[in-house]
C-alpha cells in the first residue's frame, strides 16, 4: 500500500528506524552438514582436486573466469581474492571428511540499502546435489538476515544456466526479470536473470530450508522424505 507526500504523489513505506547494515566479515558458518569458511590458499590443494573429480570442465561454462590450468595457478586466483572486501569469497568444507568442496561468495554488498548478492557459486561433484550444497546456501542466506539484518538477497545467472535457475527457484528466490545483453562473456553475449528474496519472505523460507534440512527428513539411504519446495507451500 502506497504512501502519499503532500502532493498526493505515491511514495514507498517510510522506514524511520532504517539504518545502514553492518559490512560482512570473513567469519567462520556452522552446520550439520558443513561449514563455511573465509576462502585461502590453505583450501586450494584439496579444492583443485576435488574440481578435478568433474572429469570435464563443463561446470566453467558459465562461470566469468576460465579454469586453471594447474594447482598452482589455482591458488593465485585464491590469493588474489583474499585481501578483497568485496567480493567475500567462502570454502565450503565438508564436516565428514572437513575437505573443501565447493566455495561461492557474497558480492555488491550494498550496507548503506541493506542488499547483498549471492555468487561465484561453483560446487565440485563431492557437493553438488548434496545437503550439504543446500545448507551452504542456507549459511549464507542466514546470515545476511538473521545475523546482519540485511533486506534484500539477490541471485543472478545466465539466462541460458537453467541449473542455476531452478536452483534460485527450489530455495525460493523470485524471479525479478531479465536484463538483456548485460555482459559480453567469454566472446558471447550475456542476458541476465535476476531472483531476489527480500527480508519479509526470509521466515517462511528460513522455516522450509530448516525442516528440509533436518536429519529426519531424509532416509537411511539419503533420500529426501519431503522436498523443499513442499515445506515451503
Amino acid at each position: 500500500m502506497s504512501q502519499f507526500n503532500h502532493y498526493q504523489q505515491p511514495i514507498g513505506d517510510a522506514l524511520p528506524n532504517w539504518q545502514p547494515r553492518p559490512f560482512p566479515q570473513r567469519v567462520t558458518l556452522e552446520g550439520r552438514y558443513c561449514r563455511l569458511e573465509p576462502l585461502g590458499t590453505e583450501h586450494a590443494s584439496a579444492l583443485f582436486q576435488a574440481h578435478q573429480q568433474a572429469g570435464d570442465d563443463r561446470s566453467w561454462t558459465w562461470l566469468l573466469r576460465e579454469p586453471e590450468k594447474d594447482e598452482a595457478a589455482f591458488r593465485d586466483w585464491i590469493a588474489s581474492t583474499c585481501t578483497l572486501h568485496d567480493p567475500l569469497h567462502f570454502a565450503v568444507i565438508d564436516n565428514k571428511t572437513s575437505r573443501p568442496v565447493g566455495s561461492l561468495a557474497l558480492m555488491r554488498i550494498d550496507e548503506k540499502n541493506g542488499v547483498m548478492e549471492v555468487g561465484s557459486v561453483h560446487f565440485s561433484p563431492l557437493l553438488a546435489r548434496t545437503p550439504a550444497s543446500t545448507e551452504a546456501q542456507w549459511l549464507l542466506m542466514n546470515y545476511a538476515f538473521t545475523t546482519l539484518g540485511y533486506r534484500r538477497y539477490e541471485w543472478k545467472c545466465n539466462s541460458l544456466n537453467e541449473p542455476s535457475r531452478q536452483a534460485a527457484l527450489r530455495l525460493g528466490f523470485q524471479y525479478e526479470g531479465r536484463f538483456r545483453q548485460a555482459l559480453v562473456l567469454k566472446g558471447h553475449n550475456r542476458d541476465t536473470d535476476w531472483f531476489s528474496i527480500i527480508d519479509g519472505e526470509w521466515p517462511q523460507i528460513d522455516r522450509a530450508l530448516q525442516r528440509w534440512l533436518a536429519a529426519d527428513n531424509f532416509t537411511a539411504d539419503g533420500k529426501q522424505r519431503h522436498s523443499l519446495a513442499s515445506l515451503r507451500a
